[in-house]
């Protein structure tokens, strides 16, 4: 599994719309030096509070490039609101490499099986055949809610993709620390 992520930006969006609903960034005010303390305790506070309390991590974007087993991914396709995600499409690339070890989690013993049919040009056999170890290439669009979710939900999971995503995160996002720990 490959985790990477991309690009995150939002925070300090999320935080002068947070800030409004405390009157403190209403009018014309902006976030200050005198008032982003302030509005960075209020976030920590709210952050893990659910019921709508903690809606503005909606407002703080991720972009996220992953590498991992199908198996893994339709896991992942419970999650589905507040997520865009783009793939490698097996319908379009499975039959323009030659099928290598490397494209799986784990050794495949019928390797040589699997290229034979993607060299036959059969598309539809070599989908049926392709075992839920083939790695497929993600990049997935979400905020820090849905993410936050996923680690609640999925740290202790039994998978090691679930464990090694959410320790990922924990430990590499920018604003994690800052919010929930």
């Amino acid at each position: 599994m490959k985790i990477k992520i991309l690009n995150e930006a939002g925070y300090e969006e999320a935080l002068l719309g947070l800030g409004l609903s405390y009157g403190i960034t209403s009018g014309n005010a902006y976030i200050t030096s005198v008032t982003l303390p302030k509005m960075k305790a209020i976030a920590k506070k709210l952050a893990t509070e659910d019921d709508g309390h903690n809606k503005f991590l909606e407002s703080i974007q991720v972009w996220l490039d992953i590498t991992a087993p199908r198996y893994f991914w339709s896991q992942f396709d419970t999650y589905r609101i507040g997520i865009t995600k783009q793939s490698e499409s097996t319908m379009h690339t499975l039959l323009k490499y030659p099928i290598t070890q490397e494209m799986f989690e784990s050794p495949v013993p019928y390797l040589q099986f699997l290229e034979d049919i993607r060299q036959r040009m059969d598309l539809p056999m070599l989908k049926n055949c392709l075992p839920e170890g083939f790695l497929q290439r993600r990049i997935i669009s979400t905020n820090y809610k849905v993410l936050r979710h996923i680690i609640q939900q999925r740290e202790t999971h039994r998978l090691k993709q679930w464990k090694e995503l959410c320790a990922y995160l924990k430990a590499n996002l920018k604003y994690y620390g800052r919010l929930f720990e």
